[in-house]
């Protein structure tokens, strides 16, 4: 006898015996996934209820119960996807070697998240739902945390390598908003010679010439 799952669960397209049913956080989880890749596939044009729910390997009522249109779904997959693609910047002992780090994988995990919202920012989505396509990026690079609570600083300021109270906000907020820049024209990953460039020609020299830095932090290293 054919069991009917319950409702907000779904069972497996397979239908083989024994299978466990996804239900949940895990079963939302794998829908949201599943839309992702649908928007990654086809685009904000084509995607559709019954799309993902191909993907995902349940119902479109499963997907009802949750979004009430497609707009709603396409906005939980991208908040799902800048949750859990949150960047941890490097702890390599030297503000440097954090911030290339940092910065390059910054980019190389957001250049798709922006290509994606740039793309649906078209549509009217993110307006009509009271999400402007600038709020979604800034959210993504993380622009709303005052820059000396950001990791890569705080360390180097426990480290005693860095004083970013005698710099500018706006200064240590630099590099963040030139990665943004650039990921914002080309939807693209910034080449290593780019971001290089961002942290010794740009925002070091700034923090050398405010005094935040503390030159004999760097100079100790070397030696040893």
């Amino acid at each position: 006898m054919m069991m009917t799952p319950a409702p907000g669960s779904d069972a497996p397209a397979s239908g083989r015996a024994g299978a466990a049913r996804r239900r949940g956080a895990a079963l939302e989880a794998a829908i949201l996934d599943a839309g992702w890749e649908e928007l990654v596939d086809v685009g904000y044009a084509r995607l559709t209820m019954a799309s993902v729910a191909a993907r995902a390997r349940t119902s479109e009522p499963v997907l009802y119960r949750r979004w009430a249109n497609k707009d709603q779904l396409v906005l939980a997959v991208l908040d799902r996807y800048r949750a859990t693609h949150q960047v941890t910047a490097p702890d390599t002992g030297d503000l440097r070697n954090d911030l290339i780090g940092y910065l390059t994988a910054l980019s190389e995990s957001l250049a798709g998240f922006f290509a994606i919202v740039a793309a649906t920012s078209f549509s009217g989505l993110l307006a009509a739902t009271g999400r402007s396509p600038s709020e979604m990026r800034e959210e993504a690079m993380g622009v709303h945390l005052l820059p000396q609570t950001r990791d890569v600083y705080r360390r180097a300021a426990t480290r005693g390598e860095l004083d970013p109270d005698a710099v500018p906000t706006g200064v240590l907020a630099l590099p963040f908003d030139l990665v943004r820049h650039d990921l914002l024209m080309s939807l693209e990953p910034l080449p290593a010679e780019r971001i290089g460039s961002i942290v010794d020609d740009i925002l070091l020299p700034l923090l050398r010439a405010h005094g935040a830095i503390d030159p004999g932090h760097a100079e100790s290293r070397r030696r040893r």
